[in-house]
């Protein structure tokens, strides 16, 4: 049974975005904002005290398991 909040494709893509930008996080500020601030709702991404973004664990497993396609 599916029981996560469906990704729309924008925001699948800002979340691939912030996986690739690894520790050094992504910046507050893109086209992708909104969907970076969803993310943060949804708990799978959080807005450092630099105000950039980073995975968090619950993130870094959706990434696997939504984007890569992994189990």
């Amino acid at each position: 049974m599916w029981n996560e909040p469906y990704l729309e494709t924008c925001c699948r893509s800002a979340l691939h975005r912030v996986s690739l930008c690894g520790a050094v996080g992504r910046p507050a500020g893109l086209k992708d904002g909104p969907c970076l601030e969803r993310l943060a709702g949804m708990g799978l991404v959080r807005r450092r005290g630099d105000g950039r973004y980073e995975l968090t664990p619950s993130g870094t497993a959706r990434h696997a398991s939504e984007v890569l396609k992994r189990a």
